[in-house]
């Protein structure tokens, strides 16, 4: 079977424009940022962060949703109204995120500590819809307790389909090298799909990913960023074939392309902030990138990002 590559979620990153591009390169399967089942079920359904979070473009690929949180029933309520829109091939629960105002609420990687309340979770969930139930999950929550062997037994039990296991514990957050090795165990562990996520960069570490861990796929998170090409890389390393590098006149049309299809969707002023990040990630490893960062920081609007990405062109 050939290996699913996949778009690992993103929070403020894997929008619909960024998954659109990501899919046009070759990516199989996208995920949407995270999204708070309790914010779902309480908060106003034509607010703004609510409709760009659920939002997706009709020629976007399989498209799975994310949602964290820490009651059993507020998860599943949030999964059945979300599995109600009709727009994705399946539900992502997150027990992986590191970040303090997720775990602060025992959600994300906080589950790692509490296999019994994550299994719960996921048997209610499972429970509220007919879609797939996936479980996004870390090795453990540190050097100390690597637990992610017993932890995805536990959610494999509670009716899991499958599982995505980023190669760090919640203390590391994306510190250090990845544990393929760890990853490695969970896969020989269970009985379901198994996606390894970590240290993913370009075809050739895919590659030795796979064969490392015997994973049914790689998850692409930050290799991504700057880089949607990542993915068509992977595919030419599967075949065996030679990486191809964007010359600099695709990587600028595709900053701008990416631009303007922002700014189509939340206007000038928005766009413009948004990308700036963008903007930086697509122009590293360039020559006189600190400079070119800065410069593109204060750019007013895209017209003169464009003249300033230019210039590389001339280097």
């Amino acid at each position: 079977m050939t290996p699913k590559i996949t778009l690992a979620p993103m929070a403020g990153i894997t929008d619909q424009v960024f998954r659109r591009i990501c899919f046009q390169m070759g990516c199989d399967e996208a995920t949407t940022e995270m999204v708070s089942a309790q914010g779902f079920l309480t908060a106003p359904k034509d607010r703004n962060a609510y409709k760009f979070l659920l939002a997706r473009f009709p020629e976007e690929g399989p498209l799975a949703v994310q949602i964290f949180g820490s009651q059993p029933h507020f998860m599943a309520e949030a999964a059945a109204g979300l599995t109600e829109l009709g727009k994705f091939c399946a539900i992502d629960i997150n027990m992986g995120c590191p970040a303090q105002k997720v775990v602060g609420g025992q959600s994300g990687s906080a589950l790692m500590k509490d296999p019994d309340l994550a299994g719960r979770i996921v048997e209610a969930v499972k429970a509220s819809t007919l879609l797939p139930v996936t479980v996004k999950m870390r090795i453990g929550w540190n050097d100390e307790n690597k637990n992610a062997v017993s932890f995805a037994k536990t959610v494999e039990s509670a009716g899991a389909d499958g599982l995505t296991v980023h190669g760090r514990t919640r203390m590391q957050q994306y510190a250090g090298k990845a544990d393929w090795d760890m990853i490695g165990q969970v896969k020989a562990a269970v009985r379901i799909p198994v996606i390894a996520n970590g240290d993913i960069v370009d075809g050739s570490s895919a590659v030795s990913c796979l064969h490392f861990t015997g994973c049914d796929g790689v998850a692409v998170g930050r290799g991504a960023l700057g880089n949607p090409w990542i993915f068509s890389r992977i595919r030419q390393a599967l075949r065996g074939e030679e990486e191809r590098l964007p010359p600099v006149s695709e990587i600028i049309e595709t900053a701008m392309a990416h631009a303007r299809e922002m700014e189509k969707w939340k206007g000038e002023k928005s766009a413009v902030l948004e990308m700036r990040k963008h903007f930086a990630w697509y122009v590293t490893g360039q020559r006189g990138v600190a400079k070119m960062r800065t410069r593109l920081n204060l750019a007013k609007n895209f017209q003169e990002a464009e003249e300033i990405l230019r210039l590389l062109e001339v280097e």
